[in-house]
């Protein structure tokens, strides 16, 4: 699925309730919960800190999914494009990267 058809899907999804896309600042606050919960699941599965007894096994995917959810949320709502956005950043890392690290062997 490309960054359209997921923006799409989404899109489908929000335009079935009234109130439509949480403003921009909600959205944000939404991915820094999001992102939380990310690291939290990190810190689960590769950190100093286990689960405590009987807490449900997390995913790792599905709090990354959570978090493209709601960038997808704002990127619509901001009527951005993800996917020529994502092609300017690559564009723009390759360029400023070229030289930075040795690559590997292909």
């Amino acid at each position: 699925m490309s960054f359209r058809e997921a923006q799409q899907a989404v899109d489908q999804w929000v335009g079935q309730f009234e109130q439509g896309y949480f403003t921009p600042l909600a959205n944000v606050a939404r991915l820094a919960e999001e992102i939380g919960e990310l690291a939290r699941e990190v810190n689960h599965q590769f950190g100093p800190k286990p689960k405590k007894p009987g807490e449900p096994p997390g995913s790792i995917s599905m709090e990354l999914a959570d978090i493209l959810f709601v960038v997808i949320c704002i990127a619509n709502s901001q009527h951005i494009d993800l996917d020529d956005a994502f092609a300017q950043m690559m564009a723009k890392v390759n360029a400023r990267d070229a030289g930075r690290w040795t690559r590997k062997a292909r």
